[in-house]
């Protein structure tokens, strides 16, 4: 056993003083580990139709921090930013985000159709910029925008488009209210991935004005406020009607 741990130091072992992007990995993976526990036992508190959303919300965070405890400690051992691991992650928990869009609207005549708009976007988004990412990094800039055509494409879905219609003709206070908070997380939140992405070196439009170390550390505290951010409010969401199908 002692040959065993002299051979691979433990975690907080190797985690050096000053290395805010390792403290952040470790508390994003445990945040997230958290959240999945309480949306899971969650789910029998509220109402049968939202059991399903608060399903999705814990498996997003749960994903999540399976693969930030990879992730923080690939960080401790190379000491550079788990791409590889970053974007499978993204590649599972993104869609799912986007379907929650379609789970809270499907009481209010959302179509399957909205489903797979919205996954199809997200999968763009993310494996174009995988790709420029990775392997095509000297033409990181086009790759760049063929992700932005799926950002984009979910942000028209959520701001103008047939989401956003159905969410303003459900005359229910609490839906409108919550959609627009998981929009602003859409646009605000998801905003900090394209700046990261553009700090690619060499090749991207902002490469030498932020460090990648310092982008690691936005994408896990980004990251944790995102995914916790809109199981949260799924959450309230479902708590708030609850609330108001027993009062009338």
């Amino acid at each position: 056993m002692e040959s065993l741990l002299a051979a691979k130091p433990l975690f907080l072992a190797s985690l050096q003083s000053g290395d805010y992007v390792g403290f952040t990995f470790f508390i994003g993976s445990m945040a997230m580990m958290a959240a999945s526990v309480f949306f899971f036992f969650e789910m029998n508190n509220v109402e049968g139709k939202w059991r399903t959303s608060l399903l999705v919300s814990g498996l997003i965070t749960f994903i999540a921090a399976v693969h930030y405890y990879y992730m923080r400690d690939f960080w401790i051992e190379n000491g550079t930013s788990p791409t590889e691991l970053r974007y499978i992650d993204w590649i599972l928990t993104v869609p799912l985000m986007c379907v929650e869009f379609y789970l809270i609207l499907k009481a209010f005549g959302a179509k399957i159709g909205l489903l797979w708009k919205m996954i199809f976007y997200s999968l763009i988004m993310l494996v174009a910029g995988y790709l420029g990412e990775t392997v095509f990094r000297d033409s990181s800039p086009l790759w760049g925008f063929i992700s932005t055509i799926g950002y984009v494409g979910i942000l028209y879905e959520v701001w103008f488009g047939s989401a956003k219609k159905l969410a303003d003709g459900s005359n229910d206070p609490v839906l409108q209210r919550a959609f627009k908070t998981l929009a602003w997380f859409v646009f605000a939140g998801w905003a900090i991935y394209p700046i990261g992405y553009m700090t690619i070196e060499g090749s991207g439009w902002l490469s030498g004005v932020l460090a990648s170390s310092s982008m690691d550390l936005i994408y896990n505290i980004g990251d944790a406020v995102n995914k916790i951010g809109f199981g949260l409010v799924i959450y309230s969401l479902a708590v708030a009607s609850k609330s108001s199908v027993a009062t009338a």
